[in-house]
């Protein structure tokens, strides 16, 4: 419970040790106060804030200042996904202006983030119907159907195979940071003609917008290129660096916005001269245990991955096994099919055998009685010529006859002794069988036993002084002229980086052109189209307006 006694960073201590957030100075303590947002003070009871009266009182954590770059700046993972939600919730919520294409690959992020990788068993048709993942704008400026819009996020998706959620997050982080509205802060003011502008506050400086244009600033005061802010009263001047520029002047009416401009422009110039400056002994510590934690997820990760493999593997050996055990069986049972139809053969052609050895014998026999009719009639004395005569012409038929019965013989004699070589054979051919049978018998128990062995797996600074509602701070000239060129150094870097992404982005758009409403665009989007059109980005666009 809240102590009557408390100042504001006692309830914000409260809340970065309950979440274990050590990066503390991006965040603040959030409320509404007549429709302006007002931040909780640190030095301050927080009893003695405006707070709304009505209870309970609402303070909302979030992130007050945002980084140059996310990958260099966030260490903690718990600092990574805390900026992940509120910027994700922003994208949604169409408070940050982001182009479909872009949107959709953020999805993409989104979803490796909360669904791990991408396996097409379990992520089916569908799966994504229940979330929230596209801008309301985005999914109404084209005739895409739901299961269109899953389809090209899954498509991403399955591409990000292998990132942890925190690596996700941050490639999402990655892309928010390069969209025009990322991290900036708008206020309505007035310059001295009393023309209506909006002023934006963010990381990289002050700039100066058309209200109806939030994506292009007319100017821009980078944060190491303005010499003095000053703010008395209702207004603020901004002095230039170059004393060859005019000095710029606006005010609010709102005295509760020029305080919060205040805050917003203290913190943002310290975070921006704390990044060009040697890390502090806090965030060297939490930077090499952020490498120790990231380097031990690594390691477990590799090790998982490694049971995993490990694992199919084994199960790939085992579905072999099984698949050559079921192959033996069949062979096995050929093996006996073969056995069972020699046995047979053997069995007829042992009958057939025995059926014409016997025919052999019979026909012998009659040829032996054929002879013996032969000599009796040879020595049957034929008185005759006509008895001769026919006595020779049935001696002469007898012998043909006798002939013919020896050649049947020979030829029934000889088909014995073939079918004895077939049998022979038929016998031989079983043998082998009851072989072969035995072989593969001894193969499956073989493979039984290498099956059950298989299927145990593994597992294993300037100053700032503020006197009577008033401010000034002052930079010096050769620290400025050095982070000039250091920044734009950077961006040069920057921007070599992110031509593989714009391919991927310019690939998409091309894609769902032509499924365009161009009725429903928003001023964002054709402002969005006119920039890219000209091949303005994020930073040459403040390069250019500086």
């Amino acid at each position: 419970s809240l102590q009557v006694k408390w100042k504001g960073k006692d309830l914000f201590d409260l809340v970065c040790r309950t979440l274990g957030l050590r990066e503390t100075w991006f965040f603040g303590l959030q409320y509404t106060i007549k429709d302006t947002v007002a931040w909780l003070k640190m030095d301050k009871k927080v009893l003695d804030h405006d707070v709304p009266t009505e209870e309970p009182v609402t303070f909302h954590f979030l992130a007050k200042f945002y980084p140059e770059n996310a990958e260099e700046e966030l260490v903690q993972e718990i600092t990574q996904h805390l900026f992940f939600l509120q910027v994700k919730k922003q994208i949604l919520d169409e408070k940050i202006y982001c182009p479909p294409e872009a949107s959709v690959l953020l999805a993409s992020y989104a979803v490796q983030a909360k669904y791990g990788d991408y396996d097409p068993n379990v992520h089916k048709r569908g799966f994504l119907a229940q979330e929230e993942l596209l801008p309301k704008r985005v999914i109404n400026l084209y005739q895409m159907t739901p299961e269109m819009w899953e389809e090209r996020i899954t498509a991403w998706y399955a591409e990000h195979r292998g990132r942890a959620r925190d690596e996700a997050e941050m490639e999402y982080l990655k892309i928010a940071q390069d969209l025009e509205m990322y991290g900036v802060n708008y206020f309505a003011i007035r310059n001295k003609k009393g023309t209506e502008l909006l002023l934006g506050v963010d990381a990289l400086g002050l700039h100066i917008y058309d209200p109806d244009n939030r994506l292009t600033p007319k100017i821009s005061f980078p944060w190491n290129e303005i010499r003095n802010i000053s703010y008395s009263d209702k207004e603020f001047t901004i002095k230039p660096l170059d004393k060859k520029i005019d000095v710029f002047k606006f005010n609010s009416s709102k005295l509760r916005v020029n305080k919060l401009i205040l805050q917003l422009c203290i913190g943002n110039h310290d975070l921006f001269m704390r990044r060009r400056k040697a890390d502090s002994l806090e965030v060297q510590q939490m930077k090499a245990q952020a490498r120790e934690e990231k380097a031990r997820k690594q390691m477990e990760r590799q090790r998982l991955a490694r049971e995993k493999q490990m694992r199919e593997e084994a199960e790939r050996t085992r579905d072999e096994l099984e698949r050559r055990l079921m192959q033996l069986k069949e062979e096995a049972t050929m093996a006996n099919e073969a056995l069972m139809r020699s046995e047979e053969t053997a069995d007829l052609l042992a009958e057939k055998a025995q059926i014409t050895e016997e025919e052999a014998k019979l026909l012998a026999q009659k040829a032996a009685e054929a002879e013996q009719e032969m000599q009796r009639i040879k020595a049957t004395a034929i008185r005759t010529e006509e008895e001769k005569r026919l006595m020779e012409q049935k001696v002469l038929e007898a012998e043909m006859l006798a002939l013919k019965m020896a050649e049947e013989s020979e030829r029934r004699a000889k088909e014995a002794d073939q079918l004895k070589q077939d049998l022979q054979e038929a016998r031989e051919s079983e043998r082998r069988a009851k072989q072969k049978l035995l072989e593969i018998t001894s193969k499956s128990s073989y493979t039984q036993s290498m099956n059950s062995s298989t299927t145990a797996l593994p597992t294993d600074l300037p100053s700032f002084n503020l006197i009577s509602e008033s401010l000034s701070f002052d930079f010096k000239d050769t620290d400025m002229k050095r982070l000039s060129m250091e920044i734009e150094k950077e961006k040069v870097e920057y921007m070599e980086k992110s031509k593989h992404l714009q391919e991927q982005l310019n690939e998409l758009k091309t894609e769902i052109e032509a499924l365009k409403l161009k009725e429903r665009e928003t001023a964002l989007d054709i402002l969005h189209n006119e920039n890219a059109s000209r091949g303005n980005s994020k930073h040459n666009t403040i390069k250019k307006v500086s």
